[in-house]
């Protein structure tokens, strides 16, 4: 399969839902985008490294770069290689002086290790065409751990009585708004009624 290249264009956070996280990541060479909510730890540690910030101790993913530079291990990319039930999987490729291996990976210990090491992260197009987002004719924001404010999302039951046109119509509405957590939970269901029709 042939890999897309992404880039990391937004990392924003909820002053309403305390550990809500959504890293945005956007198609180097195309409009799609990738909104993946992480956790609050990891959305620290990809600012940090984002904003080239110094800790006075080393976080866990600088212990970890550390470590494989300490063994001439090198971090070649990223890949964000699958999707299922709204989980993203991802694999670190690696190689030494002996061989290359592919390391599993939480999506967003991975984007953590990636902007360390300044490696390109990928995915591949039947992720982008189940998880991500069309944004057309919108310009992409520059890397920045900028944060936004996010309001209440719409609950689950609320998203389940839409129709697909009325869901559609919301997440261009909260994506204008910058909304990515929003957007995940509605892409989501989308994604779940039309994998159902299937």
């Amino acid at each position: 399969m042939k890999k897309i290249e992404l880039e990391i264009i937004a990392l924003s956070h909820s002053n309403t839902q305390t550990h809500s996280y959504a890293i945005v990541l956007g198609e180097v060479k195309g409009l799609k985008q990738l909104p993946i909510v992480i956790g609050g730890c990891e959305a620290q540690a990809i600012a940090v490294a984002l904003e080239k910030m110094k800790p006075s101790r080393p976080l866990s993913h600088d212990l970890m770069k550390n470590f494989l530079n300490a063994f001439n291990i090198i971090l070649h990319e990223i890949i964000i290689c699958d999707f299922q039930e709204g989980i993203f999987y991802s694999k670190l490729i690696c190689s030494s002086d002996y061989n290359t291996i592919e390391i599993d990976s939480r999506t967003s210990d991975a984007l953590a290790l990636a902007v360390r090491f300044g490696c390109p992260i990928y995915t591949y197009k039947n992720i982008l065409d189940s998880a991500g987002i069309l944004l057309e004719g919108s310009p992409k924001k520059k890397k920045s751990a900028e944060t936004v404010d996010i309001p209440n999302s719409a609950n689950k039951e609320e998203l389940k009585s839409m129709t697909l046109k009325e869901l559609n119509t919301l997440l261009v509405e909260v994506l204008k708004k910058e909304d990515y957590i929003q957007a995940i939970a509605i892409r989501d269901e989308i994604s779940t009624r039309t994998k159902n029709k299937k």
